[in-house]
């Protein structure tokens, strides 16, 4: 594998998360959570345009028209046009002590994001949900700190998920219609590597691509939990990573400059987003999630 790592756009994210593809348009979206937005460029980077979001931001998702997003109290529809966003499901309303974090849809075309707790380890544990036809919520996982690594085998039958502060990787058996997802196993014990797991993504092998934030580094993970290939980020702290443009042959990774706590970092290439060519497989098109019935509107 002779892999090219070159830099994406020219913007610089304090907490750049949760890349996704968008072949309908052709452009990426992604999120600033520390700074509450969610940006969108071209393949190259070209063409910035972005929305101010009401509330911080963990993740999104692509849905038939428009966005879901993963606020800091629920799961909100953004109306691109507009910029409004329109609540579908609330399950954090009044809770302040944990806020929703990484994201992703599901096969079948369900979002799913999970919270993390405020104030590290003292905080309140947070859930995964997956957010269901109609409006429901599920909680599929308990008991969690801080979650990441969401991601999905290319049949769908195995979800990954990681508790960072935990540091491992988990695999579940992943059924369309379960309430829970069963069988979680340790994927990877990401220890011995120096580093807690960020977020994921899979690719067309179904090998998983994570960045190890702490370490620099987007590793290469088979399903048997082997670390196949390993890059070195130029830019400090990669937070995540997602397969776009043309045949779903770059991969995009976010990074991270100013969050707010655990990272900052003076590097001149802090926050900037990495453009990925010359893998051993592209990657897998984003399920589209139908469009929510949503709520009242909040701009």
């Amino acid at each position: 594998m002779t892999a090219q790592i070159d830099l994406y756009g020219s913007h610089r994210n304090k907490l750049g998360e949760s890349p996704v593809w968008d072949a309908r348009c052709q452009r990426l979206f992604w999120v600033d959570s520390i700074s509450r937005q969610i940006l969108s460029a071209d393949a190259q980077g070209q063409g910035l345009t972005q929305w101010d979001t009401p509330s911080t931001v963990g993740s999104i998702g692509l849905c038939e028209q428009g966005l879901i997003a993963a606020l800091e109290d629920g799961f909100y529809r953004l109306d691109l046009a507009t910029g409004r966003f329109m609540p579908i499901a609330l399950p954090e309303r009044d809770q302040h002590a944990v806020r929703f974090n990484d994201g992703k849809a599901d096969r079948q075309g369900r979002f799913l994001s999970g919270t993390m707790r405020h104030g590290g380890a003292q905080g309140t544990p947070g859930k995964l949900y997956r957010l269901n036809e109609g409006g429901t919520v599920s909680v599929l996982q308990d008991g969690i700190m801080l979650s990441n690594s969401l991601c999905f085998s290319p049949d769908g039958t195995v979800m990954y998920f990681a508790d960072s502060l935990q540091l491992c990787i988990w695999a579940y058996d992943y059924v369309a219609d379960a309430p829970f997802a069963t069988n979680r196993r340790v994927l990877i014990d990401t220890t011995p590597h120096g580093s807690a797991p960020d977020g994921a993504t899979v690719d067309a092998e179904g090998y998983l691509w994570v960045a190890f934030v702490q370490g620099d580094r987007i590793v290469r993970i088979s399903p048997e939990g082997k670390v196949v290939a390993d890059l070195a980020s130029p830019a400090p702290y990669p937070s995540c990573p997602a397969f776009g443009g043309p045949g779903l042959a770059t991969m995009y990774v976010t990074t991270l400059w100013d969050t707010g706590g655990m990272f900052k970092t003076d590097h001149p290439l802090g926050g900037r987003m990495l453009a990925i060519t010359g893998l051993p497989a592209p990657g897998l098109p984003e399920a589209i999630c139908p469009d929510p019935t949503p709520g009242k509107s909040m701009s």
